[in-house]
């Protein structure tokens, strides 16, 4: 599906100053626990993959959007209790620090059930 953010850098790029420096932090986040991760823009929005679809993020304008899928989501559900969500969707509201603790313990959840999916091929 073509999109006109075709890399992470052109996506944050085009987004508020705000929403840029939090994009920025989630990414680094997310490297650091995942180095050897591809970045590439999925459905419009930035997203790193591992053996498959790791975790999505997005700016909105009120918050960040982070995506660690359902399962994720599941089991940190007390922790990400007093954030809105959806289904496999969280919101960080832009006016607070993100849980940046959280989220990496989050990706690497991921991180080990893409690796778990992948030994089973």
């Amino acid at each position: 599906m073509p999109t006109e953010n075709q890399t992470i850098d052109s996506y944050i790029s085009i987004q508020t100053k705000e929403s840029q420096i939090k994009l920025q932090e989630l990414r680094k986040a997310i490297s650091e626990v995942v180095p050897n991760a591809t970045e590439s823009i999925s459905y419009g929005i930035p997203t790193f993959k591992y053996f498959g679809n790791l975790v999505h993020f997005a700016a909105f304008k009120h918050h960040i959007g982070f995506y660690a899928l359902p399962s994720a989501h599941e089991s940190f559900s007390e922790e990400l209790a007093k954030y809105k969500q959806g289904k496999g969707s969280v919101q960080f509201p832009l006016g607070e620090p993100l849980p940046l603790n959280l989220i990496k313990r989050m990706v690497q959840f991921r991180v080990k059930e893409n690796e778990a999916k992948n030994k089973k091929k």
